[in-house]
């Protein structure tokens, strides 16, 4: 038996379904929100690896080139048309995505998700999820902010679409952790003074994942609010374009090391933990988009099969501060 079969039957069985090896090619897309974001290459770089690994099976990475919602679902409906034999889409803007699937769904495609969800109303239409439960983003996040300032104090959220799934759950989960609350839906409300929290006047600040427009917002915002607290993140938009955010939190430096301002942001990507070891930020709670990737060509070569898939798959976080920099990222 070839290694390929064999890779391709033992993952089918792993993921709860069971395939048959065709001969015919399969172009599977892998859409992400934007393709000029390091996150996205890495997913990517994990779907060629697992066509690499299929027989007959092409990883067709496409995306709008910058973060733009319209851009995205016209690629899907261009995906469609072109009968691609499976999606997988990261989606930016959750309820406009959901109304493009639903064609490609009575088209026959098999379609999923990866890295941002349908609202829960629309889920049925895809089959699987795979990548992180965004909520425990936000929770985690959180949670170094809460233990470096145990007594609360002012805050400052700033996010990536206003109408992106993942984003809204991450704000909820922080919201929910520091203000001790429950029974919330995303993005949650934001806080005044519940768990001795309160969101400075003009945040959430929303970024539409331009990492140009999120560094100069953070960089705004330091200015603005000099005793601010906690600012944090949910996505590395702000800490991508390297020299950009030094030089905006560097002016902060002695407050950052004093423990006055603490600056957390998601995702764990190289910058970012030179960026943590550098004392330039005091926690990133990071993704795994490789995995995201890599796992989306078996799931969709599964389901092409006839195979069953759960309905959601996390593929797990990491959680980095100072003191752990160095081994938090090993497996």
């Amino acid at each position: 038996m070839k290694k390929t079969t064999l890779t391709l039957m033992l993952c089918a069985l792993t993921l709860g379904g069971v395939a048959s090896v065709h001969a015919q090619d399969l172009r599977f897309a892998l859409v992400p929100k934007a393709m000029n974001n390091p996150f996205f290459d890495l997913a990517r770089d994990g779907c060629y690896k697992a066509a690499s690994e299929l027989a007959g099976v092409e990883c067709y990475y496409i995306g709008p080139g910058e973060h733009t919602e319209l851009e995205q679902i016209q690629i899907v409906q261009d995906l469609i048309s072109q009968g691609v034999d499976g999606i997988a889409v990261a989606p930016s803007n959750a309820p406009a995505m959901a109304k493009a699937l639903r064609a490609a769904k009575n088209a026959g495609i098999p379609v999923m998700t990866w890295d941002s969800d349908l609202l829960a109303s629309d889920q049925h239409i895809r089959r699987t999820y795979v990548g992180t439960k965004n909520y425990d983003i936000g929770v985690n996040l959180a949670k170094i902010a809460r233990q470096l300032k145990p007594g609360g104090g002012s805050v400052c959220l700033q996010t990536g679409g206003a109408a992106a799934a993942n984003h809204n759950e991450r704000l909820q989960g922080i919201r929910d952790t520091l203000g001790g609350l429950s029974g919330t839906t995303p993005p949650g409300d934001p806080l005044r003074g519940e768990g001795g929290w309160t969101e400075v006047a003009g945040c959430p600040l929303v970024t539409d994942d331009d990492g140009t427009r999120a560094v100069q917002q953070l960089a705004d915002i330091l200015n603005k609010f000099g005793d601010l607290d906690v600012f944090i993140s949910t996505g590395a938009f702000t800490q991508w374009l390297d020299n950009a955010y030094r030089q905006a939190v560097r002016p902060h430096k002695a407050r950052m090391d004093s423990g006055d301002l603490v600056v957390l942001v998601a995702d764990t990507l190289p910058m970012q933990m030179e960026q943590l070891a550098d004392g330039l930020a005091q926690g990133n709670v990071g993704q795994r988009p490789f995995e995201m990737g890599y796992r989306s060509m078996y799931v969709l070569r599964t389901l092409v099969a006839g195979g069953k898939q759960r309905e959601t798959i996390y593929t797990g976080l990491d959680v980095c501060t100072q003191e752990n920099q160095d081994t938090c990222l090993k497996q």
